[in-house]
Order: structure tokens, then C-alpha cells, then sequence
């Protein structure tokens, strides 16, 4: 009798069975995006290497803003008719570069993948809302349908913020702010402002800055493996119990409603909606451990009618989540603090992601640290939410 010879699958193995089996006609658009000086070039060459050893066709698409300069355009300009059809023009270019790869992507016979350096919510944050408005009106779209053109959206904190000591205007001739003081003033404003212009996107993912470049541009590939179902390797978020003891500036606060879902053994399933200003986006995530140090993250947006029908599919053994976020930047670093309600009243965490183990929390002024929770399992939310 012949015997049978168990095959050993490698994690290579793994990937690449993974990427055969994929639909080639779901083909993700990925914005990596940022404040001035965030390392955006650099992260891009990477996601091309990487992406396209494992099999990918990876499409880029150039910044508009900068091939406008290039060409004549001046976004400082005090000529207000001039300013209008320059931006209108900067998005409507954009729109249609982002159409023409996604077909010559789905004519690929190989799974494709498109980064825009920026996207369409960028041009948004050098202009008055109302301008922004009429510019999208006037191009036959609107802020919910260009935030929902893409499956996900990393952005780079700018040097500006935390690594002060690398920030350089020297290697983008476009770029406006100075490396002096008030520049560096100036490229943390913008920073914030892209972030608060990409608010509402279910995949909003924020990238510290790290005293290891390396590091930074590794969580760029981990966040796209996220979106694309690729295993990622587990990755701890920094978790703190805090207090509240001053004023916070310049946050963006949401509210979040988290539910669980029943789940097959291995798998974490949950239903999140996350209000903004009255506007509310419900997300679907499920977590699968693939290994013990390895898990595949899949995340969707969901209908309002579809949330209220996964509602019935609720884990009997878990409450409902309720909890104010408050995300914000300090000294480089993204914190969210979430303020819990209900059963959880009182309880207030601080995360922060992407940090290495010796690397230090700069905790801002206003937080006073009680607890390093950190790695502890009881703080998860999924174990917080037990019925007691």
C-alpha cells in the first residue's frame, strides 16, 4: 500500500492559494494619503515591491494636485475664478484617471490592485467647505459617494508632528510649507485637515510616526493585507486606562455602537456603527486566526437595513457596546480615548497602534495614566462586553 504523504504549507503557500482563488474582478482602491513630508513616496515604491512579488498587477495613481503645479496651476492664487475651475478641474481629472486604471485593471488576468497617492477627499481640505459644495455639485458627485469610491484609506502623520527632525521641503518642489516653525505649524494643520476630511470612512486607518521609518511603512503593508484577506501577523495595540484631567484641542469625536455576533470557533465577528455629526456608517468585521501568531481581517460597509437585520444574529452571551471616541494626534502619535457607557460607565481607555515594545507613549497633558492594560485580555472588547 502506497502511503499517503501529508503536504507542509508554508505561509507562502498560503498567500499564494489565497490570491488564485480571488475574484479578479474585485479589484480594491486603496488612498494612501498624509500631511506634508509623511513619507508617502517612499511607501508607495514599498507596496509596489511587495505587493507585486506576491502576484499583483499594482496600478498607482499620480498625485493630481502636483502634475497641476507642474503644468501651471497656482492653488495660492487670490484670482477666486481661477482658484474654482483649477480645483474643479484638479477633481475631475482625478475622478477620471481613477475610472480608466480600474478598467484597465479588471482587463488584467492577474488579481489587481490600485493605491491612489491621495484621493478625491484631499482636494477638499485647501477650501472652504462651500466651496468644496459647489465644486462637487457643479462635477455631479458628493462628499458620502467620493469617501465610498475607495475600500480604504492609510494616513501617513506628517514628520511635522513628532519627528520634527526629519521634516524636509528638499525632495517635493511643489510643496508650499516652509521647514521653519510656522511651516512646521502650517504642514500639522494640513494634517489634521486630512484627516478630518477622510472622517467617516469605515477603513480610516492613521499611521504614527516611529522612531523606525521601517516600522511605519511595515503597518502601510499590514493595513492593505487587511483589505485585500491576506494573513497579517497579530499585532498588539498599546491600551491604557486613563483620566481625563484637562481640555482636549482639536479631536474628532464619534459616537460607537458595538455588537457581537454569534461566530464559529477561531472567529470574532462584529457589527459597529460610528456616528459623526448626525451621519452614521456601519462597519462588518470578522477575525480569523489562520495561526497563533497570524489572523485574516475582513471588514465591509453595510446598509442601514442590512445592520438591523445582523442585529438578530447578536452573541446572547454579549451586551451591546456603547462608547464615546475621541481620536486625535500628540507629538506624532494617533490616540483614540474611548468614554464608555452603560455597564462599562466610568471605564476610559487610551489606544494607540503601530508602536514597537520599547518605544515610548507620549501621553499628552490632558490624560493622567492609572493602568497599563496593554496585552491584557479582560480589556478587549470582546471580553469586556460578557454578560456578567
Amino acid at each position: 500500500m502506497k502511503k499517503k504523504i501529508k503536504k507542509i504549507y508554508t505561509f507562502a503557500d498560503t498567500i499564494r492559494r489565497i490570491i488564485q482563488n480571488q475574484n479578479m474582478k474585485d479589484i480594491k482602491r486603496i488612498v494612501l494619503t498624509g500631511g506634508p513630508c509623511a513619507g508617502k513616496t517612499t511607501a508607495l515604491v514599498r507596496v509596489i515591491e511587495h505587493f507585486s512579488g506576491l502576484g499583483y498587477k499594482v496600478f498607482t495613481i499620480p498625485e493630481v494636485p502636483t502634475m497641476f503645479t507642474q503644468a501651471g496651476m497656482n492653488y495660492l492664487t487670490d484670482n477666486s475664478d481661477f482658484f474654482y475651475e483649477g480645483e474643479k478641474a484638479t477633481l475631475e481629472i482625478q475622478l477620471a484617471l481613477e475610472d480608466k486604471f480600474m478598467k484597465m485593471a479588471q482587463a488584467c488576468k492577474s488579481p489587481a490592485v490600485i493605491v491612489c497617492d491621495r484621493g478625491t477627499m484631499d482636494i477638499s481640505a485647501y477650501m472652504q467647505p462651500e466651496v468644496w459644495e459647489d465644486i462637487t455639485q457643479a462635477v455631479g458627485t458628493s462628499t458620502p459617494e467620493l469617501r465610498a469610491r475607495y475600500d480604504a484609506v492609510l494616513h501617513l502623520v506628517s514628520a511635522a508632528d513628532g519627528a520634527e527632525q526629519f521634516y524636509t521641503t528638499s525632495n517635493n518642489a511643489s510643496r508650499n510649507e516652509s521647514a521653519d516653525e510656522e511651516g512646521l505649524k502650517i504642514a500639522r494643520m494640513l494634517d489634521k485637515k486630512v484627516i478630518e476630511a477622510w472622517t467617516g470612512h469605515p477603513h480610516l486607518r492613521v499611521i504614527n510616526n516611529n522612531v523606525d521609518f521601517d516600522r511605519k511603512l511595515n503597518r502601510v503593508l499590514k493595513e492593505i493585507c487587511d483589505v485585500l484577506g491576506l494573513p497579517r501577523p497579530i499585532e498588539e495595540e498599546r491600551k491604557y486606562i486613563v483620566e481625563v484631567i484637562g481640555e482636549m484641542p482639536d479631536v474628532i469625536e464619534s459616537d460607537i455602537t458595538q455588537t457581537y455576533l454569534v461566530a464559529e470557533p477561531g472567529s470574532e465577528v462584529r457589527l459597529r456603527r460610528r456616528g459623526w455629526d448626525g451621519k452614521y456608517v456601519n462597519v462588518h468585521t470578522n477575525k480569523k486566526k489562520v495561526s497563533g501568531s497570524e489572523e485574516i481581517v475582513t471588514e465591509r460597509q453595510v446598509s442601514n437595513a442590512l445592520y438591523e437585520s445582523l442585529l438578530q444574529q447578536a452573541d446572547p452571551y454579549r451586551q451591546t457596546i456603547h462608547k464615546v471616541r475621541k481620536s486625535f494626534i500628540w507629538k506624532g502619535q494617533f490616540f483614540e480615548l474611548d468614554t464608555y457607557d452603560g455597564p462599562l460607565k466610568g471605564l476610559v481607555m487610551l489606544e494607540t497602534k503601530g508602536m514597537n515594545c520599547h518605544e515610548d507613549v507620549k501621553f499628552p497633558p490632558f490624560v493622567r495614566f492609572i493602568k497599563d492594560v496593554t496585552g491584557n485580555t479582560d480589556y478587549y472588547n470582546y471580553n469586556l462586553a460578557l454578560k456578567k
